[in-house]
C-alpha cells in the first residue's frame, strides 16, 4: 500500500464500528469514573473531563505514524541539503548567536537529532495534514496521554468491556521514551539520569514543584524498569563538582534528559553549569539543542522549495500532508493580503499559538498591519490554511454529571521516540469552545484508545 493513497476513514469511523451496547457503556463508565482517569493530570479546564478517549483503527494508526516519520526524515534532508553543522543551520535560520541555549555551533547534522519528534496533525476531509512538528526532548503531554488512556482501559477491564471489545491503548510514550533515551546515550543499566525541568515555565502544575514532582513518581518507577535511576531536577539548581561534571539531586549524573525548550529556557545559574558541562563533554544530553534549529518551521518551506525534486513517492506524500508553506518575505505581502482567507501566518520558532495570525478570523486591517509587522520582524512563514474537522467525542459535565456527545475540534500528536512509534496526546476542545487548541484555552489531552 502507498500511504500517499492511503483511503483515510472518517475520525468517527472506529469508534462507531464498536457494537453500541460496548459504546454506551463505555460512556457511562467514564462519566461514573472521570475523577481517577483524569487525577493529577495537565489542564485548565474547571468545567468538562472526556467521558471517553479518541478512538483510531490499529491500521490508520500504523500509516499516519509510517507517514511521519518519513515526513520528518524529509524535513531533515532538507535542512541537510542547505547545512552541514548547527551553526550553518543557525546563520541561515537568521537565529542570533546565543538565542538558543546549549548550542553547539560546530555539532554535525545527523540523525540523531530525529530521536524525539512530535508532529501536530489536523484532520482535513478525514485526511491528516501535519500543520507543525515538534522536533526535540522537551515533548509534552506524553504522560497525561499514557495515563488517561490507561486508565480508561483498566475501567472498562473492570466492567468486563475489554472481553467484549478490543480496547487496548496505544504504544506508551513514557516506556518507549525511556528506552530511546537509554540507547541514544548508550547507557549501561543503573545509570542515574537527570529529568531537568524549568519550573519557570507555563504548564499546568509548575507553580508547586514539590508535588509536580511527586506526580512524577510513577515516570521515576517506569524509568527504574527501563534500568534508568532517573532523577527529576528544577534545571535551575543543577551545579558542577571540582570534576565539571553534572550534579542535580545531590550526586552527579550520567546522562541528562530535557523537558524545556532551548530558546525560552530561564536564565540561571543552574543553565551556565549545564551548559558548562556539555561544552566539557562530562555529560550527555538527550537530544542535542540543534534538534530545535530542525524543528523551525521555515524547513516546511524548504521542503515545498524541493518538493518536485524529490522522488515520486516522497513527493506526493509532501503534497497529500503538508498545508503548502512559504518564508514570509516582503515580496509576499501584497499576495498574502489578496489571499487572507486561505492563510496562516506563524513565528517558524513559536509554539503554543503565540503571535500566530488566521487570515480568515482576523479582520483585513489587522491582517495587513500583522503581516506588515511579521516582514518587518522577520521569520516568520505563511501556510496553507487548513480546515480541521471536528470530530464527535462524548464529555461529562464536572458540576451536574451530566454526560454531552458535542462536535469538536481535535488534534493528533503522535509521538516517535528513537524512530519507533509511541502512542499520541490527543488535543480536544469541549463544547461550547472556539477553535484554538491549546492547555491555556482549556484543551483537554487524552491518550489514544486503539481498536480492530
Amino acid at each position: 500500500m502507498d500511504d500517499a493513497d492511503y483511503r483515510w476513514p472518517s475520525a468517527a469511523r472506529a469508534w462507531l464500528d464498536l457494537p453500541a451496547p460496548v459504546r454506551a457503556e463505555m460512556v457511562a463508565a467514564g462519566a461514573d469514573s472521570w475523577r481517577e482517569v483524569f487525577d493529577g493530570r495537565a489542564t485548565y479546564n474547571e468545567q468538562w473531563r472526556l467521558a471517553r478517549p479518541p478512538v483510531m483503527d490499529e491500521t490508520s494508526l500504523g500509516v499516519l505514524n509510517a507517514v511521519a516519520d518519513r515526513i520528518a526524515q524529509l524535513i531533515f534532508e532538507a535542512c541537510r541539503r542547505r547545512a552541514g553543522t548547527a551553526g550553518e543551520l543557525r546563520r541561515l535560520l537568521d537565529v542570533p548567536d546565543g538565542e538558543t541555549r546549549l548550542l553547539d555551533d560546530d555539532e554535525p547534522l545527523t540523525e540523531a537529532l530525529l530521536d524525539a519528534f512530535r508532529p501536530d496533525v489536523l484532520l482535513s476531509d478525514g485526511v491528516p495534514r501535519f500543520v507543525e512538528y515538534n522536533i526535540d526532548s522537551s515533548l509534552g503531554g506524553a504522560l497525561d496521554a499514557d495515563t488517561t488512556v490507561r486508565r480508561f482501559v483498566e475501567v472498562y477491564r473492570r466492567r468486563g468491556l475489554t472481553d467484549r471489545a478490543r480496547l487496548a491503548a496505544a504504544p506508551s510514550a513514557v516506556d518507549q521514551r525511556f528506552a530511546a533515551i537509554r540507547a541514544g546515550l548508550g547507557l549501561p543499566g543503573g545509570a542515574r539520569v537527570a529529568m531537568l525541568i524549568d519550573f519557570d515555565a507555563e504548564y499546568p502544575g509548575l507553580d508547586d514543584p514539590q508535588r509536580f514532582i511527586r506526580l512524577l513518581s510513577p515516570v521515576v518507577e517506569r524509568a527504574a524498569a527501563c534500568g534508568m535511576d532517573l532523577v527529576v531536577a528544577p534545571v535551575s539548581q543543577v551545579t558542577l563538582d571540582d570534576r565539571k561534571r553534572l550534579v542535580a539531586g545531590g550526586a552527579p549524573v550520567d546522562g541528562v534528559f530535557r523537558l524545556f525548550v532551548p530558546n525560552r529556557v530561564t536564565p540561571s545559574a543552574g543553565v551556565d553549569a549545564l551548559a558548562a558541562a556539555l561544552a566539557a563533554g562530562t555529560v550527555p544530553m538527550w537530544v542535542s539543542a540543534a534538534a530545535w534549529l530542525v524543528a523551525n518551521k521555515r524547513a516546511f518551506a524548504w521542503l515545498w522549495e524541493d518538493a518536485d525534486t524529490l522522488p515520486a513517492t516522497d513527493r506526493d506524500l509532501v503534497h497529500r500532508y503538508v498545508p503548502r508553506t512559504w518564508s514570509l518575505t516582503a515580496d509576499l505581502l501584497d499576495r498574502a493580503v489578496a489571499d487572507r482567507a486561505g492563510l496562516v501566518a506563524k513565528p517558524a520558532d513559536g509554539s503554543a499559538g503565540v503571535d500566530v495570525l488566521i487570515g480568515r478570523e482576523t479582520d483585513a486591517d489587522a491582517w495587513r498591519d500583522g503581516l506588515t509587522r511579521a516582514v518587518d520582524r522577520g521569520g516568520f512563514i505563511l501556510q496553507e490554511y487548513v480546515k480541521a474537522d471536528d470530530v464527535g467525542l462524548d464529555f461529562v459535565h464536572i458540576g451536574t454529571g451530566e454526560t454531552v456527545a458535542a462536535e469538536v475540534p481535535y488534534s493528533i500528536a503522535p509521538y516517535l521516540f528513537g524512530r519507533r512509534a509511541a502512542g499520541a496526546c490527543i488535543r480536544t476542545g469541549f463544547p461550547g469552545c472556539d477553535g484554538v487548541l491549546n492547555l491555556a484555552r482549556g484543551v483537554l489531552l487524552s491518550g489514544l484508545l486503539v481498536v480492530d
